[in-house]
């Protein structure tokens, strides 16, 4: 599974011109299932999702002379009670090595990958609460709103050591 990690202030996502998820602190991901993934990929990731520490420890004055507030990288968003955005974006496996239109042939299926993503959900509820993970429509076009902290963004890969 590939997923772009952003600490937000909020973010939210529309369909239709209406909103159906929104959160505040936390963090919001875009989630891409190859057809390599399995269910060891949703639990490998949502245990990197939940323990990732790039929230401040606000309790703790920085180490260093700089423009931050409290310790950073001290803190997970379980820790600070935020919230998770899951967006599911099979355009994370696009590749443009030939010509000018993106391939999307190492991206699952829409069943397949969908039984991940809901599995993906699952896990994060388990972790955080039900009501503090939110996702957009699986498979709909999706407008995705949001303000990037920091800015902090990670991209990582369940099945690449380099990311």
């Amino acid at each position: 599974m590939r997923v772009v990690i952003q600490k937000v202030k909020n973010a939210s996502v529309t369909v239709d011109e209406t909103v159906v998820s929104s959160i505040g602190k936390g963090l919001m991901i875009l989630v891409g299932i190859s057809t390599t993934d399995t269910k060891e990929d949703v639990l490998k990731l949502s245990k990197k999702l939940l323990s990732l520490r790039v929230f401040e420890d606000l309790s703790q004055p920085p180490q260093t002379a700089t423009r931050w507030y409290g310790k950073p990288w001290a803190k997970s968003v379980v820790d600070i009670h935020g919230e998770i955005l899951s967006v599911s974006q099979f355009t994370l496996y696009g590749t443009v090595k030939k010509g000018t239109k993106p391939d999307f042939h190492k991206a699952a299926g829409g069943d397949e990958a969908k039984s991940l993503y809901d599995t993906l959900l699952e896990e994060l509820r388990k972790g955080l609460g039900d009501e503090r993970v939110k996702d957009g429509k699986f498979g709909e076009m999706m407008d995705v709103s949001l303000v990037n902290e920091g800015p902090v963004t990670i991209v990582w890969d369940t099945q690449e050591n380099s990311l």
